[in-house]
């Protein structure tokens, strides 16, 4: 039986960029850095939440994917089009704050939404984050 969800997988442009991204930006903190042959296993994850990573996956031809996929995926993440996830927080408009000033990318500032306050920001490859603090 299936007991929790783990790991989400998003495709990044540069994984030591990401890193730098989630870590030095977001605050989160690096859980696996492990290299097995040529493909390293990197994850994230908030410093909070000790049960769930995100898998920072370069975004490149290999044994899943194929060079045309891997263009079109490059071209739709670079422009924004794939969405990465929800990140909780207690606070959307301070948050939001602390974050432009680290030079993270928002797309839409703090608004009033029927759930809570959402910003929709943006990582260093382009995918793109709900930043919500729930009612």
């Amino acid at each position: 039986m299936i007991t929790k969800y783990s790991h989400a997988s998003i495709y990044v442009t540069d994984q030591e960029r990401a890193k730098a991204f989630y870590t030095e930006k977001l605050g989160f903190e690096v859980r696996d850095d492990v290299t097995m042959g040529t493909f390293r296993w990197l994850t994230v994850a908030p410093k909070t939440q000790p049960d769930a990573c995100l898998v920072l996956i370069p975004l490149k031809a290999g044994p899943m994917i194929t060079e045309e996929q891997a263009t079109q995926l490059r071209g739709l993440l670079e422009a924004g089009a794939l969405p990465g996830g929800v990140f909780a927080t207690d606070d959307c408009r301070r948050d939001f704050e602390e974050l432009k000033a680290k030079g993270v990318v928002f797309m839409r500032e703090p608004k009033e939404m029927p759930y809570g306050v959402e910003a929709l920001m943006r990582d260093d490859s382009g995918n793109f984050y709900s930043l919500t603090q729930r009612r």
